[in-house]
């Protein structure tokens, strides 16, 4: 092994092992070493964009923009204890990606299964007194098309192979699989259904305490050895310059077009680029069995 195979393999690793967690080896292990159904494969959108170091950049634009909804800001505030474990609840976040996305049939359900129960027992009542529950269809709808959004526009921006327009559509379609099968109701299918959903929510949005609260603790005070906090500041500005406008002074958030467009696009490409060359391809389906109907 060369001294640059060496430094790759050990920058990877330590990644892996932020993102993942303790149990992240095992779980890769089992997510693409059991044979079995597969919803998705190789040649699937979702395969390609959640196997794709723009996911680090669009996960940061996705807790940004989910927590704009007062309501599933509450939620989070109140039970996930993200920032007493912050580093947990990333590694839950990515392991049900992995699962559901790359994962068998059953790996993938028995994942949903989980998530679900854990949905029914979340309620509470948010700041401004409205109640919430976890396992709400239209709640979930929001945190979905947030989510997808954010990780389709980050491919499209730092992706490795930018989808095109019939392979975004595939992309929007087959996460939606998932979303339905959390409890997710009126799931976009498209993009342009995406566009309208993330529109009818608008009125909904706001800027709350919570969500300017989450909003530091991600960018200005983030979990990180100061030794890699210039590679984090890069993803955290690359996810801030795909925000929408309007959703940056609810969280005061600044917006400026020119350095974005040159500055922060510029430094996206390179950790993006950087966290591909550690981490290495993407993951390989170990059989092509048919798929359930």
């Amino acid at each position: 092994m060369s001294m640059v195979d060496g430094v790759r393999e050990r920058v990877g690793a330590a990644i892996f092992a932020k993102v993942a967690g303790e149990e992240g080896a095992g779980r890769r292990e089992r997510i693409h070493g059991t044979t079995g159904p597969r919803r998705f494969g190789p040649e699937d959108a979702i395969w390609q964009v959640h196997s794709d170091a723009a996911m680090f950049v669009g996960g940061v634009r996705a807790l940004l923009l989910q927590s704009l909804h007062p309501l599933a800001m509450a939620a989070v505030d109140q039970h996930s204890g993200y920032r007493g474990d912050p580093w947990g609840r990333l590694a839950r976040t990515s392991g049900f990606l992995a699962e559901t996305t790359f994962g068998t049939t059953e790996h993938a359900d028995r994942a949903i299964a989980v998530v679900r129960s854990v949905h029914d027992r979340i309620d509470g009542v948010a700041p401004d007194g409205r109640p919430y529950r976890a396992a709400d269809p239209r709640l979930l709808r929001w945190v979905h098309v947030a989510e997808v959004d954010s990780f389709l526009r980050a491919h499209d921006a730092y992706g490795a192979r930018p989808l095109d327009a019939e392979a975004r559509d595939d992309y929007v379609a087959q996460t939606a699989v998932i979303a339905r099968a959390l409890g997710a109701t009126q799931v976009p299918t498209t993009v342009a259904e995406l566009h309208e959903t993330i529109e009818e929510f608008r009125p909904e949005l706001a800027s709350t305490e919570a969500a300017r609260r989450t909003a530091r603790f991600i960018l200005l005070r983030p979990p990180v050895p100061l030794a890699v906090r210039p590679a984090y500041g890069l993803l955290c500005s690359a996810g801030v310059g795909l925000l929408p406008r309007w959703a940056r002074w609810p969280l005061r958030l600044p917006y400026v077009p020119v350095a974005e467009a040159t500055a922060v696009r510029a430094s996206g490409i390179a950790i993006t680029s950087g966290i591909r060359w550690a981490m290495g391809p993407g993951p390989r389906a170990v059989q092509e069995e048919p798929r359930p109907a």
